[in-house]
């Protein structure tokens, strides 16, 4: 197991990380820039240092200083968490090259996996279902409308190199086609350095099903459930449950199994999530994979007991998992929502400012993930993630009133969040029906009842 271990990282992945290494013995390093001096990583580390300004182009992107850092503090490993470095093959090249051991992939597997059409032909390769699409990124109008006529309207316009819902666009006619592949490839250039689009056949609401994979060395890949993500705006997850309401067991197995085969497909290692659209008839279609530890790692943590973070670090020890898929069990229902610094009433507009009160709930089967507390300065700089609650109960009913009561407990003053948002969804038939999928809170929420006198006890 590793000695010294330094998070690339901040907020409360940073926190989650460290907390992980304290249960096995590993010291730590936090870094972090001047805008985070008084940030909870930093306190609760073994070691600190500071690596550059706020912007996080000059500190937390600032890969000689994270490099110089970590050989200066001798650490032998690095974890990257999620965002910044977490999907850079370039950064996992460099620790492979000065012998500091990378938590996550291969160098070739992220970057296989970071090229969307490269990966979608990969996963077609090794027989995992794809959406109909393009056969690799599309140069011109020309060839995307030769596409077009294969798949028909709607579809989608992707960014080869993108995630997060950047350089993206629905296109539902021929003449809005060109317009949309420009766009697309305008954001693409811009978010991922990289104008590569494809395209895909857009599935009408679709459900957002994702699952948790862990892998050693020895080609031990274990599937640990499905999550649904269905729940999201402009392609950002807002809350996410496992397992997904609805879904017959068959299918779960399927999923699992498709996951697996993908894994296997490019000799992956660590934690990672294999990503679906399901469409309303239950077919499953591969979307993308991220070859990182994700946001929504604790719903899988709650109904199955493992820590996938322990689990992670101990594969890039070179350890294996010790456990086989059979001894994989699934316990309950568990929902996590993101409560993040933005005002709900003005198109989620991120908050920052200082939190006068930070009262977390607690109680049975309810667990928060944080780095804020009370008199926290939230700076400008990052994600506007304050904290995520999870709530688990022994079905999804009992999840549901745990995560309603939970957030009615839960008190954050000096800034708006999204807490008012999330009671909305909880409370919303469709919702606890389980009939969700990704252009939900579109369709089913309206934000303008979220008055100010109604989120006032929680700004």
């Amino acid at each position: 197991m590793f000695r010294k271990l330094l998070i690339a990282n901040r907020g409360e992945i940073a926190v989650r990380v460290i907390r992980a290494c304290r249960e096995l013995g590993i010291r730590t390093v936090a870094v972090y820039s001047e805008a985070d001096r008084h940030a909870l990583h930093v306190r609760l580390a073994d070691e600190a240092f500071c690596i550059g300004p706020p912007p996080a182009a000059e500190s937390y992107l600032n890969i000689p200083n994270i490099m110089s850092t970590a050989e200066l503090l001798g650490v032998d490993a690095i974890h990257p968490g999620y965002g910044f470095h977490a999907e850079n093959p370039h950064f996992s090249e460099i620790c492979q090259d000065v012998n500091i051991a990378f938590v996550g992939p291969s160098p070739e597997a992220i970057a296989l996996m970071g090229n969307k059409a490269a990966a979608r032909q990969r996963m077609k390769a090794a027989g995992v279902p794809v959406v109909p699409g393009s056969n690799g990124p599309v140069r011109n109008e020309a060839e995307a409308i030769e596409v077009s006529k294969t798949i028909g309207f709607p579809l989608i316009v992707k960014a080869a190199a993108g995630g997060g819902g950047r350089g993206m666009r629905v296109v539902h006619t021929r003449e809005d086609l060109r317009r949309a592949l420009q766009t697309a490839q305008a954001e693409a250039e811009a978010a991922f350095g990289s104008g590569e689009v494809y395209l895909e056949k857009y599935v009408e609401e679709p459900r957002h099903i994702e699952i948790q994979i862990l892998a050693d060395t020895s080609k031990n890949t274990l599937y640990l459930g499905a999550r649904d993500c269905s729940i999201q705006r402009r392609h950002q997850k807002l809350l996410e449950e496992s397992p997904p309401p609805g879904l017959r067991e068959r299918y779960l197995g399927a999923l699992g199994k498709a996951a697996v085969r993908a894994a296997h497909a490019i000799n992956y290692t660590g934690a990672g999530t294999i990503e679906f659209l399901m469409d309303r008839d239950s077919r499953f279609y591969f979307m993308e994979m991220n070859t990182r530890i994700q946001v929504e790692h604790p719903v899988t943590e709650m109904i199955t007991g493992l820590d996938i973070v322990k689990m992670q670090i101990a594969v890039a020890a070179k350890e294996k998992l010790g456990i086989n898929q059979g001894d994989v069990h699934y316990s309950g229902h568990a929902i996590e929502c993101r409560i993040n610094a933005e005002d709900p009433r003005q198109d989620f507009r991120p908050s920052p400012g200082t939190l006068t009160a930070f009262v977390p709930p607690g109680g049975p089967g309810v667990r928060v993930d944080t780095h804020a507390y009370a008199g926290y300065v939230i700076p400008p700089y990052y994600d506007s993630l304050l904290a995520k609650v999870i709530a688990w109960g022994a079905d999804r009913p009992e999840a549901i009133a745990r995560m309603r009561r939970a957030l009615m407990e839960f008190e954050i003053s000096g800034v708006p969040t999204t807490i008012p948002f999330h009671l909305m969804v909880l409370d919303n038939a469709f919702f606890r029906r389980g009939e969700v999928y990704t252009n939900f809170v579109q369709r089913r929420i309206d934000l303008s009842v979220l008055t100010p006198r109604l989120t006032a006890v929680r700004d």
